[in-house]
């Protein structure tokens, strides 16, 4: 997809109907299946914010940007994720999470991100976290310099989030479960599972909507 067209369908990404739990149960490990909107309800997760952040190469081509953790001790150590994080008492908003977290993360400055909108939100029991996502925009490739946060910046093709054969299912094995087989997508030989996976999933369905 051009970037070009990408842009001229902005007013369509904001307005189109999301697709919510049922676009992201596409890819829902069975470990998240079991929690109900009361369970989560009773556990009071807290707030947390991601920022897709789409944007062009050197073709005109549109990208969106991935994370690889770095690892360290803890649930989600050398996950691949969107940037973002926790919901800070100083944040006006979510939405100032995501874009504080992103400048922190990735070194994208907050002030040439443009919003187009929030989407569905998804609940992540391990480190029991409401993430809000957000999808936006800039214009040029970010500069990243990885630090004690991220590892690496994955870039993924629109056209490969679209297409259908980039989906698959793994075997997984982690700190808190023992091998589950969990649908995934697997881009650039990277395996995007989880909530990552979920929220893709709500943005592919809103993509196909605009191809």
């Amino acid at each position: 997809m051009k970037f070009s067209y990408f842009k001229n369908k902005i007013n369509h990404l904001q307005n189109n109907k999301l697709g919510g739990l049922e676009s992201q149960f596409k890819l829902v490990p069975e470990i998240r299946s079991n929690f109900s909107e009361e369970k989560i309800k009773q556990r009071v997760p807290r707030k947390a914010a991601v920022l897709a952040l789409f944007y062009p190469n050197e073709k005109d081509e549109t990208l969106f940007l991935l994370t690889k953790r770095a690892s360290y001790k803890g649930t989600h150590s050398a996950q691949i994720s969107f940037p973002g994080g926790k919901y800070d008492e100083q944040d006006l908003s979510l939405q100032e999470t995501a874009l504080r977290e992103l400048e922190e993360e990735v070194n994208v400055y907050q002030k040439s991100v443009t919003i187009i909108r929030s989407i569905s939100e998804t609940y992540i029991p391990p480190s029991n976290f409401m993430v809000t996502p957000f999808i936006g925009f800039t214009e040029q490739k970010p500069l990243f310099t990885p630090n004690e946060e991220v590892a690496e910046i994955i870039e993924v093709n629109v056209s490969d989030l679209i297409d259908d054969t980039k989906l698959s299912s793994v075997i997984m094995e982690t700190s808190y479960m023992k091998e589950v087989e969990v649908p995934c997508f697997n881009f650039n030989n990277h395996i995007v599972w989880g909530a990552t996976a979920m929220i893709l999933s709500e943005i592919k369905d809103l993509m196909k909507e605009i191809d």
